[in-house]
């Protein structure tokens, strides 16, 4: 899939090297063999180019309603459903989600079971949303009556990353069980997070994971970002995440 679709082109950040107005860099291409053919190359800016114009569109949605908009990405299990089930007790912004899962509507059910507006697309084989899948959602989504809007994306740290879905930041999870040595192997995701969440923190005194050695790995890669610990079962951590969200809302 990720051939055919594109997303194992890694778009270059800020501070790398491009070329004209293409969207990876050169070591990108020289250690991907299968994006060396032009033909393949020229399919695939074709299809992020796309992309790229419904992203636009669907933030320009989002503005219109005044929402702003935020990509939650991580591998699956790493607690994103849970952390939204739980949010709205800790801020008074009201909030939506557009759930991305391969199948089932279990984490949109999850969601509505506690009130909180949910929309699923089941994506199939695709192992992200892309813009047109969140364009679509957002026709079964009430904005004005919103302040912000979570796209929960395809449990996935690579792929996610290299779409724009039409949101505004980036919110980057990774999980006590899954270790700390996930940042550093997964770099792209994190180079591109806004914010990142360290979730499961009460879990720390059974697991091997340094939170110290994952903000130092995180701000290596993305000196601007915030780092902050989170637990459901800690409501000050919760809290901070709440006040974070809402500092950075769009007109805050």
């Amino acid at each position: 899939m990720c051939k055919d679709c594109g997303c194992s082109l890694t778009r270059p950040t800020h501070g790398e090297h491009s070329h004209d107005h293409e969207h990876h860099s050169h070591g990108d291409l020289h250690s991907n063999p299968q994006l060396n053919d032009k033909k393949t190359l020229a399919v695939i800016h074709k299809i992020l180019d796309k992309n790229d114009i419904e992203a636009a569109h669907n933030r320009e949605h989002f503005e219109a309603n005044g929402v702003t908009a935020f990509n939650l990405m991580s591998s699956p299990g790493s607690g994103k459903t849970t952390l939204l089930e739980n949010l709205h007790e800790y801020t008074d912004l009201k909030y939506a989600v557009i759930e991305g899962d391969l199948e089932t509507s279990r984490d949109a059910d999850r969601l509505k079971a506690k009130g909180i507006d949910a929309y699923q697309i089941q994506t199939g084989s695709a192992c992200h949303l892309d813009a047109f899948m969140v364009h679509s959602a957002l026709h079964h989504i009430e904005l004005k009556d919103l302040d912000i809007c979570f796209v929960e994306n395809v449990g996935n740290l690579v792929c996610p990353a290299s779409y724009d879905v039409g949101t505004h930041l980036n919110v980057v999870l990774v999980s006590v069980p899954e270790g700390d040595d996930k940042i550093e192997k997964y770099p792209v995701m994190f180079r591109r997070a806004d914010l990142v969440l360290i979730t499961k923190c009460d879990l720390l005194p059974y697991f091997d994971f340094s939170v110290e050695e994952a903000r130092a790995q995180v701000k290596k890669l993305n000196p601007e970002v915030e780092v902050l610990p989170v637990s459901i079962k800690d409501g000050d951590s919760m809290a901070q995440v709440a006040n974070w969200l809402k500092t950075h809302r769009k007109g805050a």
